[in-house]
């Protein structure tokens, strides 16, 4: 797809270029273990030879660093790396990839006494020292502390919908932290980025994006519906988000985000390309054309930091456990780690954050419980119902705001 020409700067990803009118690029992300080095390395090619420019990996520990230099040996596939909470390992991973991601939302995690800005100086001295692009990676699920209290967790809007999301308000924080770090690294002179602000509610997605476009129409935009869920729905949810912004000229990359079995990851590649076709042709799918279930499944695509392999059937099992209440609207977060998990569980009216042998249950911000895997459909079924039930004992303008 050939985008309309918008003014952002054009940086380089190795040997190919993002912004200024360049194709939009698509990428994926490996889903298995980073030290599992040869199958992170056969995934990446795999994905790389279905169409993904650019292949991200996660790297959380020195292991995982020292993994990265064997798998960047065993694939020639364009390599991102993401970088969560420990922004030391820069050093250790750029000389292997074309690009780093941060997520501004983890960096107070690690060494906490050192300001943010220090410590994305020192990712940006170490990507210039390596010609190694950079990505601000601004989610919804894992805001900056600070950053996160700019706006109020709920906002209502003239035509009477609410959002439950903490990226609402005027200046909403997911807006807030891109503008703050765009701004930061251009006073360091360091200008080949892009910036990403990711929610899991396609008309954040959409509000978001455009406002960052018109107050930084120089910055390259990376797109995506995060934790967009399980196929066919994710795929209509992720159009809904990204094509009204690629018809306007907004993305320069984009990925889908799905949550399916390590051996259809692809299937990643395959609703992008379709998502560029549809643009391409004018067959725009908006938030109001949705034709979905009122209760909405939020569940992030599977990753190196999936902490139990059983994740994706458990988001499998969930939505057919709950199609008796497929007219009941209600977002239930179904999270494989903790990298978004806390923050999109609380956002949600229900939520399962997957541990290594238990999965956390909440209601909200409360947390009803920890429970094994082959305990935790009916609990969360048990509350399902009673929040069912209880909804339905509420006055009929009650109702309303919980349906907007």
């Amino acid at each position: 797809m050939t985008k309309p020409l918008r003014t952002t700067r054009e940086i380089r990803i190795g040997d190919v270029k993002i912004g200024g009118g360049q194709p939009v690029l698509l990428q994926s992300m490996c889903a298995t273990k980073t030290t599992d080095v040869a199958a992170t390395a056969q995934m990446a090619t795999m994905l790389a030879e279905a169409g993904a420019g650019l292949v991200r990996v996660a790297v959380d520990t020195k292991r995982d660093a020292e993994a990265l230099r064997e798998i960047s040996a065993q694939t020639s596939a364009r390599l991102s790396v993401d970088l969560h909470e420990n922004h030391k390992l820069a050093e250790l991973v750029a000389p292997f990839v074309k690009k780093i991601r941060y997520n501004p939302g983890h960096l107070h995690h690690i060494d906490p006494e050192i300001s943010w800005q220090d410590k994305v100086k020192r990712i940006a001295d170490v990507a210039g020292e390596h010609g190694c692009a950079l990505r601000v990676g601004v989610n919804c699920g894992s805001l900056a502390p600070v950053v996160a209290l700019v706006a109020p967790a709920k906002t209502s809007h003239d035509d009477g919908s609410i959002d439950r999301d903490c990226c609402a308000g005027g200046d909403m924080p997911l807006l807030v932290s891109s503008l703050e770090h765009a701004e930061f690294l251009d006073a360091l002179g360091f200008t080949d980025y892009c910036v990403s602000l990711k929610s899991s509610d396609p008309l954040m997605v959409i509000r978001a994006n455009r406002e960052f476009a018109r107050r930084r129409p120089d910055v390259p935009v990376h797109l995506g519906l995060t934790e967009a869920g399980l196929p066919p729905e994710a795929v209509l949810k992720s159009r809904a988000a990204l094509e009204p912004l690629l018809v306007e000229g907004i993305g320069d990359t984009l990925r889908v985000s799905l949550t399916v079995p390590n051996d259809r990851k692809t299937e990643e590649i395959e609703a992008g390309r379709q998502i560029l076709t549809n643009v391409a042709a004018g067959d725009i799918m908006t938030p109001d054309r949705l034709q979905l279930p009122r209760l909405n499944i939020i569940s992030c695509p599977s990753c190196a930091r999936v902490e139990n392999g059983a994740f994706v059937k458990l988001a499998e099992t969930i939505r057919e456990a709950t199609r008796f209440a497929t007219d009941f609207a209600v977002n239930i977060a179904v999270m494989g780690c903790r990298v978004n998990g806390p923050g999109e569980t609380d956002k949600a009216d229900l939520g399962i954050w997957c541990g290594t042998t238990h999965a956390n249950l909440k209601r909200g911000e409360t947390l009803i419980g920890s429970f094994d895997y082959d305990q935790i459909v009916p609990r969360l079924l048990e509350e399902l119902q009673r929040l069912m039930d209880q909804r339905q004992s509420e006055p009929t303008s009650k109702q309303s705001e919980h349906d907007a």
